[in-house]
């Protein structure tokens, strides 16, 4: 009789045990990819001055001729190689450096636009001041004007999605290179939702951006 109320007794706790533990775990977003890419290789760093991320924005139609562009510049970075080829990496944006390249002739307007870009009607970086992509995957390309693509989560607004990009990507003498394809994103998906008046030109949801990183190994 002891024994089958022991065994009763150890059963509950056990099944308690495991509930508890599984309330532990930290659900993963079903919307972001849950893997990391593996880093067993070569560490390098990004150079944060000879890299940056390319960004451009339009109004009523994608063209030239409604578009604003410009950068942002990267606050740290690295990445893994093994073998010649590219393993991991995750880059981080300062957002606070963001700024509109099409403007520059113009102080004032430039200066205007890249306060409402950097206010809560867009990317909030008093509130975000960083943003980030971190690859999670990475596949040769056979064919195009692209060797690789680059499966990754990209961070804005501390709201993360997977994002792909198609990249050219080297690896030689102690140096990364990394140039993706222009890829637009929709900025609804990272909580810019910001439209301005109809009289001044509807905002297009589709923000264009390119990524060019170099990276120096770690010695």
């Amino acid at each position: 009789m002891k024994r089958k109320l022991f065994s009763v007794v150890f059963s509950v706790f056990l099944a308690a045990s495991l509930t508890i533990s599984c309330k532990k775990e930290k659900p993963v977003s079903s919307e972001s990819n849950d893997t990391v890419a593996a880093k067993d290789g070569n560490q390098f760093t990004v150079d944060t001055l000879n890299s940056k991320v390319e960004w451009k924005g339009y109004k009523i139609f994608k063209s030239e001729n409604t578009s604003h562009f410009g950068t942002i510049k990267f606050e740290s970075g690295d990445v893994t190689v093994k073998d010649d080829k590219l393993q991991s990496g995750k880059f981080v944006a300062d957002m606070t450096s963001l700024t509109s390249e099409d403007l520059k002739d113009d102080a004032g307007q430039m200066e205007k636009l890249n306060g409402h870009l950097k206010s809560a009607d867009f990317f909030e970086v008093e509130k975000f001041p960083t943003a980030s992509y971190e690859i999670t995957k990475v596949s040769p390309l056979a064919e195009g004007d692209y060797n690789t693509v680059l499966d990754g989560n990209l961070t804005v607004k501390g709201i993360t999605k997977p994002i792909k990009f198609k990249a050219n990507v080297s690896a030689k003498d102690g140096v990364v290179s990394i140039a993706t394809e222009p890829t637009d994103i929709n900025r609804d998906d990272f909580g810019v939702k910001f439209q301005s008046p109809v009289a001044n030109g509807v905002i297009k949801n589709e923000i264009t951006l390119q990524i060019n990183v170099k990276a120096l190994e770690k010695k």
